[in-house]
Formats: structure tokens, C-alpha cells, sequence
């Protein structure tokens, strides 16, 4: 008797959770280390921690020293002993200038964020496309639901040229570190779908992508984060107990977890805590939302 080989049953797409650094800290004092985020997402049970860049103990402007990369050591030792892994990090650098000197030094210190994240072992590296700054307080541009004016003088084609040809020239780099670079809907040249699409289809690397994140679209947010889903390779998912630091949205993240399987999306969701409650009560809180929306 000839015996059939079973057909192997497909497996539903992997979703993975991990928790922001910045769900403990929103620039504020006293700032939370990263070294007690990962103990903190241990003890919750999650997988993955999402680092804030401006959240580490490094300096934002100085090159990394042997100092620096001993830190950068003892943190990817303590993820490790933790059970945690190091997911992206998520970092702030603005392409959206005229003055070439000034883009230099944000590509400048991309690569030096791509070289921390090999250091970590870090796959993924959360980008921002620039803004005009046209609006200069963060709080008055989220008054103006992220809308500016572009500078006097120039095009909004302009600022895209710009961002492009930066984001190029780090990918050599990223790719030799196989570390992705993933631009996020935040604000700026990617408020909206149209923008995120336009920067993804002019660049074409397999160490390119998309960051959702989902309390990012103000207006319509599912309809909008499913257009930009088939490009997400990593999704940053909001939740506001206590009410937002800005705004607060009411997402059903069934409906996106829904959206992020329906195209195919295995991977990292990073709880980014943005409410006003206390980190101490929030985030537990957040991260059980997310479990039970993203349970298969």
C-alpha cells in the first residue's frame, strides 16, 4: 500500500509584539533607560523592544567611542538575558532642507543610526521623510493636524527629490549592515498615503520599506493604512489610556490586525503607549488590547 504524503496545512502569518521604549518615556523627566524598558517588557511577556534613539544613553551629535559601543554592548547583553529581542530603532532625522550642507549631516548621522543597529543587532531602522518646519513647535503642528505650508521659494517637489536622493545614499550602507530602513507616516512629507507611496515606488532595494503607524492618519485610518499595508515591514500600533498627549483615536485593532493578514504582514507590531495615564498602569494595559486583537 502506497502511502500519500499530507499537504502541508498554510500556516497564518506570524504577527509578533514588542513594546516602544517610548511608551515609558514622551520627553519628559525623568527619562526612562532602555535597560529598564527591556525588564519591563520582559516581566509583561513581550517578545520585542523598539528603541527610541533619543531615549539611549549616546550622544545625538558626537561620533560613537569605545565608551559608546561598551554600552551598546551591555544593552544587546541585558536584551539578551531578558529573552528580548531588538526590533528597530527608531530614530529622528529630517531630509526636507535646501541647504545641501544641512542634508549631509542628517544622511550623516542615518549611517551612524544604521551603525548603532548593527551594533545591537537591530534589523530595522524607523525613518521620518523631513518636514518644512514652516510650523515650528511640534504642538502647533499637531494643532494644524500635521498640515504646514511649504517653505517660501521652493516645491513640494522639491523636498521629495531631497528625501530620495538622501535615503539612497544610506542604503548602500544599511544594506551592507542588513539592516532595513523604514519610513513611518509621521508628519511632514508622509502625512499622507500619496506621499508614503510616492518616496516607496522611487526606490527600489529589498532593504526598503514601510513603517505603519497606525494613529498616524487622522482621517480615515483604515482605508489609508490598508493602502500602505502591502509595503509595511514593520508597524508601530498607538493606544491612549488617559487620554492622548496630542489626540486620541479610537482604533479597532482587530480591524487592522485583519488588514495586516489580509496582505500577508508577518512580523514585528510595537506597542507605542501615548496616553497620559502613568506608564506603570497604561502600558499593561495597552499590551493586553494588543495581545487579544493580534491573537491568531
Amino acid at each position: 500500500m502506497r502511502l500519500q504524503a499530507a499537504s502541508p496545512v498554510p500556516l497564518e502569518p506570524r504577527i509578533r509584539l514588542a513594546i516602544s521604549s517610548y511608551s515609558y518615556w514622551h520627553f519628559r523627566d525623568p527619562k526612562v533607560s532602555i535597560h529598564e524598558v527591556i525588564e519591563r517588557a520582559a516581566a509583561l511577556g513581550a517578545e520585542g523592544v523598539d528603541i527610541l534613539h533619543r531615549q539611549m544613553d549616546l550622544p545625538e551629535k558626537e561620533p560613537l567611542t569605545p565608551r559608546h559601543l561598551a554600552y551598546l554592548a551591555d544593552l544587546k547583553r541585558h536584551a539578551f538575558r531578558h529573552g528580548i529581542a531588538l526590533v528597530c530603532l527608531s530614530i529622528h532625522q529630517d531630509f526636507v532642507d535646501p541647504d545641501a550642507a544641512v542634508r549631509d549631516r542628517q544622511v550623516a548621522h542615518t549611517l551612524k543610526c544604521v551603525e548603532i543597529a548593527s551594533a545591537l543587532g537591530i534589523p530595522c531602522v524607523r525613518i521620518n521623510s523631513g518636514r518644512w518646519n514652516t510650523i515650528g513647535s511640534f504642538d502647533d503642528l499637531m494643532k494644524a493636524r500635521g498640515e504646514e505650508p511649504v517653505l517660501p521659494g521652493f516645491t513640494e517637489d522639491q523636498g521629495f527629490q531631497w528625501c530620495i536622493e538622501c535615503l539612497q545614499q544610506c542604503l548602500l550602507r544599511a544594506a551592507a549592515a542588513g539592516v532595513t530602513l523604514a519610513v513611518e507616516n509621521h508628519w511632514g512629507l508622509t502625512r499622507t498615503v500619496e506621499g508614503m507611496l510616492r518616496i516607496a515606488s522611487a526606490i527600489d532595494s529589498p532593504y526598503f520599506g514601510l513603517l505603519m503607524d497606525t494613529g498616524n492618519f487622522l482621517e480615515n485610518p483604515y482605508d489609508r493604512l490598508r493602502r500602505i499595508a502591502p509595503r509595511t515591514v514593520m508597524v508601530q500600533a498607538k493606544d491612549y489610556p488617559g487620554g492622548g498627549e496630542w489626540y486620541t483615536l479610537d482604533l479597532d485593532y482587530r480591524r487592522i490586525a485583519q488588514i495586516l493578514r489580509e496582505n500577508g504582514f508577518q512580523g514585528w507590531v510595537s506597542l507605542e503607549m501615548e496616553g497620559k495615564e502613568p506608564a506603570e498602569t497604561a502600558v499593561p494595559k495597552s499590551f493586553k488590547k494588543l495581545r487579544k486583537a493580534f491573537a491568531p
